[in-house]
């Protein structure tokens, strides 16, 4: 049978306990019915995963993903998702980033590498079209993820590209980041799923193009779409990259400032895009295959370089009191270099300071506002000593050491560190926060596109909240699994028809709008089945104590409030919407495993 335009028809599968490796088909249906990233991932999971395997045990796998648009000339295609069981939550997880890594894996003639076993000595993994082998890494074991990537391609040549691991992922942090060319795939411990099965680097070299059905239709598509990046939608990501949302949140009481007890923060100026960019900026730069650029880099004071967007800022800055923007950006590079998620960092960071505020934990040095104490924390984090070791565990496993009532304010869903929102002053994001099934996360449901519309009163949560929520995480089910840059999201007119052309100028099927919806609807299940075969109860669909317990001040004697009975309203209303019983669970259910989330 004739393997569609886009795709390889094929996974491989290695296990790195000896090296062997399996070629698993791909059948038309299921790359039809899961598209590529997320979905398709999602997919894999479901098929090779021993149901309920610990995270960090050799039979679970690890796959990147590609996707039917990786290698095409369309503008920021060059992704990849990276899907596993999450260390952190016990939950399906899936990180997606940009770089050349995707181009190289899926031109070894792969829609995605699966990752078993663990190797007897640390080791990197070699893909290219002539095979498979594990070298060894104790050269590299130890390095910055950085570091290792640049010593594999110096190593084995320039047209290799890695995907590494830092000091935390070799640690089993549970926040670890999977990186490569500067870029992370950076939620749920990854890197620590890599770190367990002792591989350093996974590094591919690929030549081998993929058909395209119809290629000239998607070379013109390439350039309307290339040209569209270029407008208003984007110019925020251009001009100033997504740190342009700090003031925006502060001034409308959504910038979460130490551990969510305040909604704005007095020094947020010192931390705006519009001051670094006139103090600190020294380069912007672009993923692979991209048009818009959204990077921007800066510098600190004593010369350290970081890559720069609101979530990290958020995390290291406001979320633990430190308006310093040397320490931030500093906290920041720091990150990065020993593979460590900004987001979860900063939020382990900020619910410990505050259990020292309240005299839960006896750790002195470790105080809101202090730029040395985030920093020491960090090191500590990355290198398991000192109080970094159970910080290392992430805010969920950390409050249940503490005890004390310290889990009413540990900011996470489902055991993932919360981003950048107030879920008070931003409600249909409270819902996407609650429901989703990476847990705490803003790039799977988006809900906050609705908060942010005109027509819909943020601060106070309704059905059609719940409805405007829906829409953005089945667009996000797409974009995920095609895979596309939601930062391109703003361009498209009528998104799933415009989507599906692209897919059928691809693949030469003839995919309409409404397939596509439907496949949305199939991935957003299809992850809801993976959890509720690993143990997912609807208890574990809800929000901190501390954003249901009392009201947030918005000044000028304002309030927002998040009753508990309000979100149970939103939630029961997703679940109907959804098809799902009041206990989350599909209300029908197939039987047949490779579509088993199908309603």
């Amino acid at each position: 049978m004739r393997t569609p335009g886009g795709y390889c028809g094929q996974a491989l599968v290695v296990d790195v306990s000896d090296g062997s490796t399996t070629v698993l088909p791909l059948p038309e249906d299921v790359l039809r019915g899961y598209l590529g990233g997320a979905g398709l991932g999602t997919w894999l999971l479901t098929e090779l995963a021993p149901a309920g395997v610990a995270p960090l045990d050799p039979a679970a796998p690890l796959a990147f993903v590609f996707s039917p648009l990786v290698g095409t000339p369309l503008t920021t295609s060059a992704k990849f998702a990276v899907v596993a069981k999450s260390p952190l939550t016990g939950l399906l997880n899936d990180a997606l980033s940009s770089s050349h890594f995707a181009i190289s894996g899926k031109f070894t003639g792969h829609d995605a590498i699966v990752v078993t076993g663990r190797a007897q000595a640390p080791a990197n993994l070699l893909i290219d079209e002539e095979g498979v082998r594990l070298v060894d890494a104790a050269a590299q074991w130890g390095m910055s993820a950085a570091e290792a990537e640049e010593s594999v391609r110096e190593q084995y040549g320039r047209k290799w590209r890695a995907a590494s691991i830092g000091p935390a992922g070799e640690r089993a942090v549970r926040y670890a980041t999977i990186s490569h060319d500067g870029r992370h795939a950076g939620r749920g411990g990854l890197g620590a799923v890599l770190g367990a099965k002792n591989i350093k680097c996974v590094a591919v070299r690929g030549g081998k193009r993929v058909e395209l059905a119809d290629r000239e239709a998607v070379l013109a598509a390439a350039k309307d779409l290339r040209n569209r990046s270029f407008g208003p939608a984007t110019e925020k990501y251009r001009e100033l990259g997504t740190l342009s949302n700090l003031l925006a949140f502060n001034a409308i009481s959504t910038l979460p400032t130490r551990n969510f007890q305040s909604a704005t923060f007095a020094d947020a100026p010192n931390l705006s895009a519009e001051d670094l960019a006139q103090s600190r900026s020294v380069a912007r730069s672009s993923c692979a295959s991209c048009s818009i650029g959204c990077e921007h880099i800066y510098a600190s004071k004593g010369g350290t370089k970081a890559r720069v967007e609101y979530e990290n800022v958020f995390a290291l800055g406001p979320m633990c009191g430190v308006s310093d923007p040397d320490q931030v950006l500093e906290a920041s590079a720091r990150c990065d270099e020993l593979g460590l998620d900004t987001i979860s960092a900063g939020g382990t960071i900020a619910w410990a300071m505050e259990c020292v505020d309240r005299g839960l934990l006896d750790v002195p040095w470790l105080r809101f506002g202090d730029g040395a104490a985030l920093l020491r924390a960090l090191d500590e984090i990355g290198a398991r000593t000192g109080v970094g070791d159970m910080l290392a565990e992430g805010s969920r496993r950390a409050s249940e050491i503490v005890g004390q009532g310290s889990g009413a304010f540990a900011p996470h869903v489902k055991g993932l560190e919360m981003p950048g929102y107030e879920p008070r002053t931003m409600q249909s994001m409270a819902l996407g926060l609650a429901v989703n099934a990476r847990g705490a996360d803003h790039n799977r449901s988006g809900a906050y596109e609705a908060d942010l519309k005109a027509g819909l009163d943020r601060v106070h949560g309704t059905a059609e909240h719940v409805r405007a929520a829906i829409q953005t995480e089945d667009r996000a089910a797409v974009m995920d699994s095609l895979i596309f840059c939601k930062f391109l999201r703003g361009v498209f007119t009528e998104p799933f028809e415009e989507w599906a052309l692209l897919l059928s100028h691809v693949t030469g099927w003839d995919v309409d709008g409404e397939e596509l919806r439907e496949t949305a609807r199939r991935i957003v299940m299809a992850k809801r089945a993976y959890n509720l075969r690993e143990g997912w109860t609807a208890s574990d669909d809800w929000l901190p104590e501390r954003f249901l317990d009392g009201s947030l001040s918005l000044g000028s004697g304002r309030t927002a409030t998040l009753p508990p009975e309000r979100l149970r309203m939103m939630i029961d209303t997703y679940y109907a919407e959804r098809g799902l019983g009041r206990d989350g669970r599909p209300l029908v259910m197939s039987t047949d495993s490779r579509t088993e989330s199908r309603t």
